[in-house]
């Protein structure tokens, strides 16, 4: 099956997917290549803070700024791992990729570390989790209409309050998803 390069992507979750883990969600694509894909969902905060994540990890971020920065759910895989979406590069940091020029995924601690301290990103989603497909197996699932696809774009992720991601990615396309039918369709 053909790649669509999907890799720095907003995937729409379709108004007829009831999959739990990804109706009414909109997921960001860090990578993409023969082994799958993988990504997180980026406008479901949970109803932790940074806070209490710092708490948990005794990282002691009382001074942070980030303090009260929601967590989100990242998605269904790996629902004990911290995934860091940020501005900038990922030099600076352990175990990140960078999937823009200007956006990188971090899963190491040192970016929670700097965070608690009060540095590190301006802008940045901490999830918890992340979503995956093994290969070929996300292109099925976009052939069968189950989700849209748009480039990426760092206002939306980092600038946009969470329930209005979706729709601003929607936007994009000129895409209203609250008109669309919950049916599938095939022509």
């Amino acid at each position: 099956m053909q790649s669509f390069g999907l890799k720095n992507q907003f995937l729409m979750a379709m108004p007829h997917l009831e999959d739990p883990n990804f109706a009414g969600t909109l997921s960001y694509l860090c990578d993409h290549d023969e082994k799958g894909t993988m990504g997180v969902i980026v406008n479901r905060p949970m109803e932790l803070t940074l806070d209490a994540l710092f708490e948990q990890l005794d990282l002691d971020g009382d001074e942070s700024p980030h303090r009260n920065a929601p967590v989100y759910f990242g998605g269904p895989v790996h629902k004990d791992r911290g995934f860091i979406l940020h501005r900038g590069d990922s030099d600076a940091w352990d175990s990140s990729i960078q999937v823009t020029e200007d956006i990188a995924l971090t899963t190491s601690m040192d970016m929670l570390q700097a965070l608690a301290a009060g540095e590190g990103p301006e802008k940045f989603l901490v999830c918890l989790g992340c979503a995956g497909w093994e290969s070929g197996q996300l292109e099925v699932k976009l052939v069968e209409n189950a989700w849209l696809t748009v480039e990426g774009r760092a206002d939306i992720l980092f600038d946009t309050p969470p329930e209005q991601r979706l729709g601003a990615a929607a936007g994009i396309l000129g895409v209203d998803l609250n008109l669309m039918t919950r049916e599938a369709g095939h022509s």
